[in-house]
């Protein structure tokens, strides 16, 4: 005989992958009979017709099986009703600040920018993205590069968003959810808004996706210092900025157009990278194709770190086509551990403590 109460625990504390939250918590566990001897029925109301994957599913039977006396587990779901579902959804939000970044938040906001495009930038943010998870810590992007949106193909994102009521909910790969143009915009269509739709489509972004207070929230910002950078300093103000560049000087004088953009609106920029640095030959000889200490000469004059130089690695050329950034397709590559170390000096910039604008306490 199967102990029915402690297989309830067992499956109550099995946490939602989505939702991230146990389905105790979440009251989808409506309860736990024997159908026969050895045979367990666990019965569940979920929010959406099909809600319930293979990763969900084999979660609650492992969880099952672990309490010993069952020999094979039943699931059965059944749909919420309206009444049921708006309740969850509002114990998902209470106590939870508006946004990522708002007033009450913990959530550290970083936005990756460079000057020019054709840095590398979204590949950066996506590698970078993955580095943070791969050190513990709960990580999130937003693609923000409306025109030239690229992170979920980048990440192996091929699900699209679900909406539960007026709640989205990111999907995620490799442990990072983004949120992105991407998913609404179909392949054979430009995106031509003016500011007004740009900056309402952010906004959703950030207030109608449950992202429930990631340590970290990565945006990919497009090039240059147009709508959509003055639209997100006004939703995330005083989040931390990190400028993209290749060595190049070209690049590089672009690139301080983004830093002196961030401080206009006053982001803290605490570093800078720099991509494309140098290709390492069979040989073993190091070719700086694009030249080289244009990241280090831009972070001297905007008096920040360079947070690291990544190398040019096929591996991170073909893993962004086939959604597996290097830190996942090559991780004892140099690029690999390159983006370990900017992600672990990320960690350590922390954000400045303000209590009035002229006030800075490091």
């Amino acid at each position: 005989m199967a102990d029915l109460s402690a297989v309830e625990a067992a499956v109550g504390a099995v946490v939602d992958p989505d939702l991230r939250r146990s389905l105790a918590e979440l009251g989808m566990l409506d309860e736990v009979v024997e159908a026969s001897r050895g045979v367990v029925q666990v019965r569940l109301a979920v929010p959406l017709s099909g809600w319930l994957q293979e990763p969900g599913a084999r979660a609650i039977a492992d969880a099952v099986e672990a309490v010993g006396g069952v020999k094979k587990v039943d699931i059965d779901t059944t749909t919420m009703g309206d009444d049921r579902r708006d309740a969850m959804l509002a114990r998902l939000a209470e106590g939870k600040p508006e946004r990522p970044g708002a007033p009450g938040s913990r959530t550290r906001v970083v936005s990756v920018s460079s000057g020019k495009g054709g840095v590398g930038k979204s590949s950066v943010t996506a590698n970078t993205a993955v580095a943070l998870h791969r050190l513990g810590h709960d990580t999130a992007v937003i693609d923000a590069d409306v025109w030239g949106f690229s992170i979920p193909r980048m990440l192996g994102i091929e699900e699209p968003p679900t909406a539960i009521g007026e709640m989205i909910i990111a999907p995620a790969a490799h442990g990072v959810r983004a949120m992105s143009m991407d998913y609404f915009v179909p392949q054979d269509r430009a995106v031509v808004w003016r500011g007004p739709m740009l900056h309402k489509a952010l906004e959703q972004f950030l207030t109608d996706v449950y992202w429930d207070e990631p340590e970290f929230l990565l945006v990919d910002m497009p090039p240059g210092t147009g709508d959509v950078a003055i639209s997100l300093s006004q939703f995330l103000p005083h989040s931390q900025s990190v400028v993209v560049t290749t060595p190049q000087p070209t690049a590089q004088r672009v690139a301080r157009r983004a830093a002196l953009m961030a401080a206009e609106v006053d982001q803290e920029v605490i570093g800078v990278i720099e991509n494309m640095s140098w290709f390492t030959g069979d040989d073993g000889t190091r070719y700086r194709i694009f030249g080289e200490g244009g990241g280090a000469e831009l972070a001297a004059d905007l008096g920040v770190d360079l947070l690291g130089t990544v190398p040019l690695l096929p591996a991170m050329r073909e893993g962004a086509d086939r959604g597996e950034p290097v830190v996942v397709a090559a991780p004892g590559s140099e690029a690999a551990a390159v983006f370990d170390e900017i992600a672990r000096r990320i960690v350590d910039a922390r954000p400045r403590v303000r209590s009035h604008p002229d006030l800075v306490i490091s």
